[in-house]
């Protein structure tokens, strides 16, 4: 096994608001299931700003309560839950340098790209991750078992081999680049959850329609009913039919307190019970609405939060059939031929890829509306998007909306990058009938937005959300980096080593960088530069750019400063 040092240079968050750059944390040594991975380089992720304020109240920094056995747990010495230190950087490449005796997956020399979403080692609100409730890539070594970075369905590995031309920058930011990449490929779904547990609520005056055709396509493993009176009680006896579904009627909402559903049909038009119903969604749930010609007495309050986060979904009808809801809803997230896309928050870090995406993607008569506040960030997009949209014949146009407000009504495809719930109403207000509504940014769990649902409904306005990636999806912009269809690198828009990381997570947090900072470990007093400082500040390496963009030669030269003041 190679020789580690016995410490090394480390940021640690070691509570809410604490950023602790630590030059002489130890180099944890592999037990017989582990290894080491030496970090190359580490993107900034807003997400990371977010632990940082809410530590152990964030849902990924809590225990693990399964999928591992809890003695190889007790073993893993990178396991930080609770109020731990813990150190953040999900987004990362590396190369393995030590490996225990029982590691049969993984071998020394092998570099890779980090997936670091666990889903199948769930927490009380969400689920372990690299960088969460596991240390992360802002270290020089992390220490990760092997026993947790399989996936148990597959037998995938969640350390995905790379080939050595990338730069390690742009092998780190494939990591944002998957999150976009689901985004797009999520799979929505359009039926009952078979064997799952369905809500029928109905309000008086409301009559049953279309819960037949949804039941009879899938069957739900219960069926758990608040009625109104006997002849709705006969409608979902005759949806049911023969099928033996266990059924039972609650006496209201109330006695319903804390009982999760999978599915809820909801026909009646009262927001305040729509926003109890949404308390009762399990991640992953549907809510059909079926308004049956009714309007809701206000606006409702719909937690954006869980759209992105627990992946809810909202669907139904001013109609009175249940089965136009979920009728309407589309296979996935992916954009089609000929959409007008508006994405808000486009000179951002997260906005910048959704943008690129939009062009590079081989979608004809593609539009694509770039949106943002601020014109120094967007003029920085333009250089960058409005070359690729021409070689592409694709029309793009980059709107500060404080200046330029955009028109109603006209986009099908509108994604939201920033977490503010007045962004969502501005979203509802560009989108045409049938589109589609990405709640991309990540509104913390809870964030209401006041929600006119029977236009939602009316115009049959598809939200939805998504947060993380899957192995599958850093396979795909794995394989487009490799094959020369995607630069991760042009997000690029700092540097920094480890003593900038306080800077890099100001930044980042102040939303003033225009594109992703990339840090370094193994450079622990480098502060954070800004690409278009580099001139000045590191000339031998601004030398390296091209067309103002960060290379793999400039990283070479970078790192061959070894440490500069």
């Amino acid at each position: 096994m190679p020789t580690l040092p016995a410490t090394q240079h480390a940021i640690q968050f070691t509570g809410p608001g604490q950023v602790v750059h630590n030059s002489a944390k130890a180099v944890l040594r592999p037990g017989p299931h582990q290894l080491v991975l030496e970090v190359e380089a580490v993107g900034i992720c807003f997400s990371d700003t977010k632990l940082l304020h809410a530590f152990t109240a964030h849902p990924r920094k809590s225990e693990v309560l399964s999928g591992i056995a809890p003695d190889a747990l007790a073993e893993i010495a990178s396991y930080t839950p609770g109020d731990l230190p813990l150190v953040p950087g999900h987004e990362c490449a590396g190369r393995i340098v030590a490996v225990g005796d029982a590691v049969t997956h993984h071998r020394v020399g092998e570099r890779v790209l980090v997936q670091t979403d666990y889903r199948h080692l769930p927490t009380a609100g969400a689920n372990a991750a690299f960088g969460y409730n596991f240390e992360g890539g802002l270290q020089e070594y992390v220490l990760l078992d092997e026993r947790m970075i399989l996936d148990p369905g597959t037998g995938e590995r969640f350390l995905i081999p790379v080939e050595d031309e990338p730069s390690g920058s742009a092998v780190a930011l494939l990591e944002p680049w998957a999150c976009v990449e689901r985004s797009y490929a999520s799979e929505e779904r359009s039926a009952l959850v078979p064997g799952g547990r369905l809500l029928v609520v109905a309000d008086a005056g409301h009559e049953i329609h279309g819960l037949d055709a949804l039941v009879g396509a899938v069957r739900p493993g219960d069926v758990t009913c608040v009625l109104a009176d006997d002849a709705q009680a006969a409608s979902v006896a005759g949806a049911l039919g023969s099928r033996e579904i266990a059924c039972r009627q609650a006496a209201d909402l109330a006695s319903l307190a804390g009982a999760r559903f999978d599915d809820l049909v909801y026909f009646g038009a009262d927001a305040a019970a729509i926003e109890t119903l949404q308390d009762l969604m399990a991640p992953r749930a549907v809510i059909d609405v079926v308004l049956g010609g009714a309007s809701p007495d206000r606006a409702v309050a719909v937690d954006v939060g869980r759209i992105h986060y627990d992946l809810l979904r909202w669907v139904g009808t001013t109609g009175d059939s249940a089965a136009d809801g979920y009728g309407r809803v589309p296979a996935t997230g992916e954009l089609r031929d000929g959409d007008a896309v508006a994405v808000i928050g486009a000179a951002g870090p997260m906005g910048f890829m959704h943008v690129i995406r939009a062009l590079t993607m081989g979608f004809a008569d593609v539009a694509v509306a770039a949106i943002d506040i601020d014109d120094a960030r967007l003029a920085h997009l333009a250089d960058i998007a409005g070359p690729l949209a021409s070689a592409a014949g694709l029309q793009a146009s980059f709107v500060n909306s404080r200046t330029s407000p955009p028109a109603g009504g006209a986009c099908s495809y509108v994604g939201v990058m920033v977490p503010a719930p007045a962004l969502v109403q501005q979203a509802l207000a560009m989108a045409a009938p049938g589109a589609r509504i990405n709640l991309f940014a990540g509104f913390a769990v809870g964030t209401r937005a006041m929600l006119d649902l029977e236009d939602i409904l009316a115009r049959g306005l598809y939200l939805f959300g998504t947060s993380g990636s899957e192995i599958r999806d850093m396979q795909a912009v794995l394989g487009r980096l490799e094959h020369g269809r995607l630069d991760t690198n042009v997000s690029v828009d700092a540097i920094s080593g480890m003593e900038g990381v306080r800077d890099a997570l100001a930044a980042v947090e102040a939303r003033s960088s225009g594109g992703k900072i990339v840090v370094y470990p193994r450079l622990h007093e480098l502060g954070m530069i800004r690409l278009s400082e580099l001139a000045e500040r590191l000339p031998a390496v601004a030398a390296k750019l091209r067309d103002g963009r960060w290379t793999r030669d400039a990283e070479e030269a970078l790192l061959a400063t070894a440490d500069p003041a």
